[in-house]
């Protein structure tokens, strides 16, 4: 038989995070630091839940691998789940499990395709809203901002679209022409910078960042080479990654940064925790 004590004990360990401590806090002299969940690919959602709230990140972007079927499913399957009324139960109840560990969904990470149906584009953006969000990022083409701007309109739903390093296709995000292009005459398109890729096509994060802020919605922190180089370590590359947060933090920009973590490592939940303990350095 347990005693009140032991009782209490065992209680302790199995109660979430947020049940004893509350809401993960993870910004620094006013910057919002979180993580964009496809950092822990290696792992299921609760698994990848449990990681983010055991190193502190008390915000996400999350994936859209977090919350699709698994990998063996069909293809027709999974065109099938995009559009199924099921699948907006399915993301209330990934909210709760959010909520209870007292970690903030800032927006979804659900890419769109010239393939998508409206009617898949459309649901996914009802997705968002039953995660508690209206914020999408998605990679896409600029041809395509059209079309996804009028259903976005309609849902009352902001998709910003993120930027890679293919400056060869002008329909690639990659470039700030081509963000500008997308978001002109189209009002609910925003940017989804990722500093990585944008110091890796060749161009400066820090003035693109002071330029557009207004319309970057969330910010990848990542560190990569020059000229189309890796992904590395934190503070091993070109990426001026503790410059973009001293902007956040002195401009007062509203805008969550977000680590992705994609360089060559060995724990995941280590390297992450290291990627913060960075960022949480560098705005120090």
């Amino acid at each position: 038989m347990y005693s009140r004590r032991d009782f209490g004990k065992i209680a302790l360990a199995a109660a979430p995070l947020s049940q004893l401590f509350g809401k993960v806090d993870s910004k620094v002299n006013g910057v919002q630091l979180g993580a964009q969940s496809y950092s822990f690919r290696d792992r299921p959602l609760d698994e990848a839940l449990k990681a983010m709230a055991t190193i502190g990140i008390g915000e996400v972007e999350l994936w859209q691998g977090h919350i699709e079927p698994h990998k063996g499913t069909s293809p027709e399957d999974l065109k099938k789940w995009r559009v199924a009324p099921q699948t907006i139960s399915q993301m209330k109840e990934v909210k709760k499990k959010f909520d209870t560990a007292g970690v903030h969904i800032y927006a979804l990470n659900y890419s769109f395709r010239a393939q998508n149906t409206d009617e898949e584009i459309e649901h996914g953006m009802e997705m968002a809203k039953a995660l508690g969000t209206k914020y999408i990022t998605a990679s896409s083409k600029v041809s395509l901002a059209g079309r996804i701007n009028g259903i976005a309109k309609k849902h009352g739903v902001f998709v910003a679209m993120h930027g890679h390093d293919n400056t060869k296709d002008p329909d690639e995000f990659s470039t700030p022409e081509s963000f500008e292009k997308a978001m002109a005459g189209n009002s609910n398109i925003k940017i989804n910078l990722d500093i990585g890729h944008f110091t890796a096509a060749g161009y400066d994060p820090l003035e693109y960042l002071e330029k557009m802020h207004k319309n970057i919605v969330t910010l990848h922190i990542k560190d990569r080479k020059k000229n189309h180089g890796d992904n590395v370590p934190f503070g091993e590359g070109d990426t001026n990654i503790k410059g973009v947060l001293q902007i956040l933090k002195s401009k007062k920009y509203p805008i969550p940064a977000n680590i992705e973590y994609e360089y060559k490592g060995a724990d995941t939940v280590a390297e992450v925790k290291k990627c913060l303990d960075y960022c949480k350095a560098a705005l120090a």
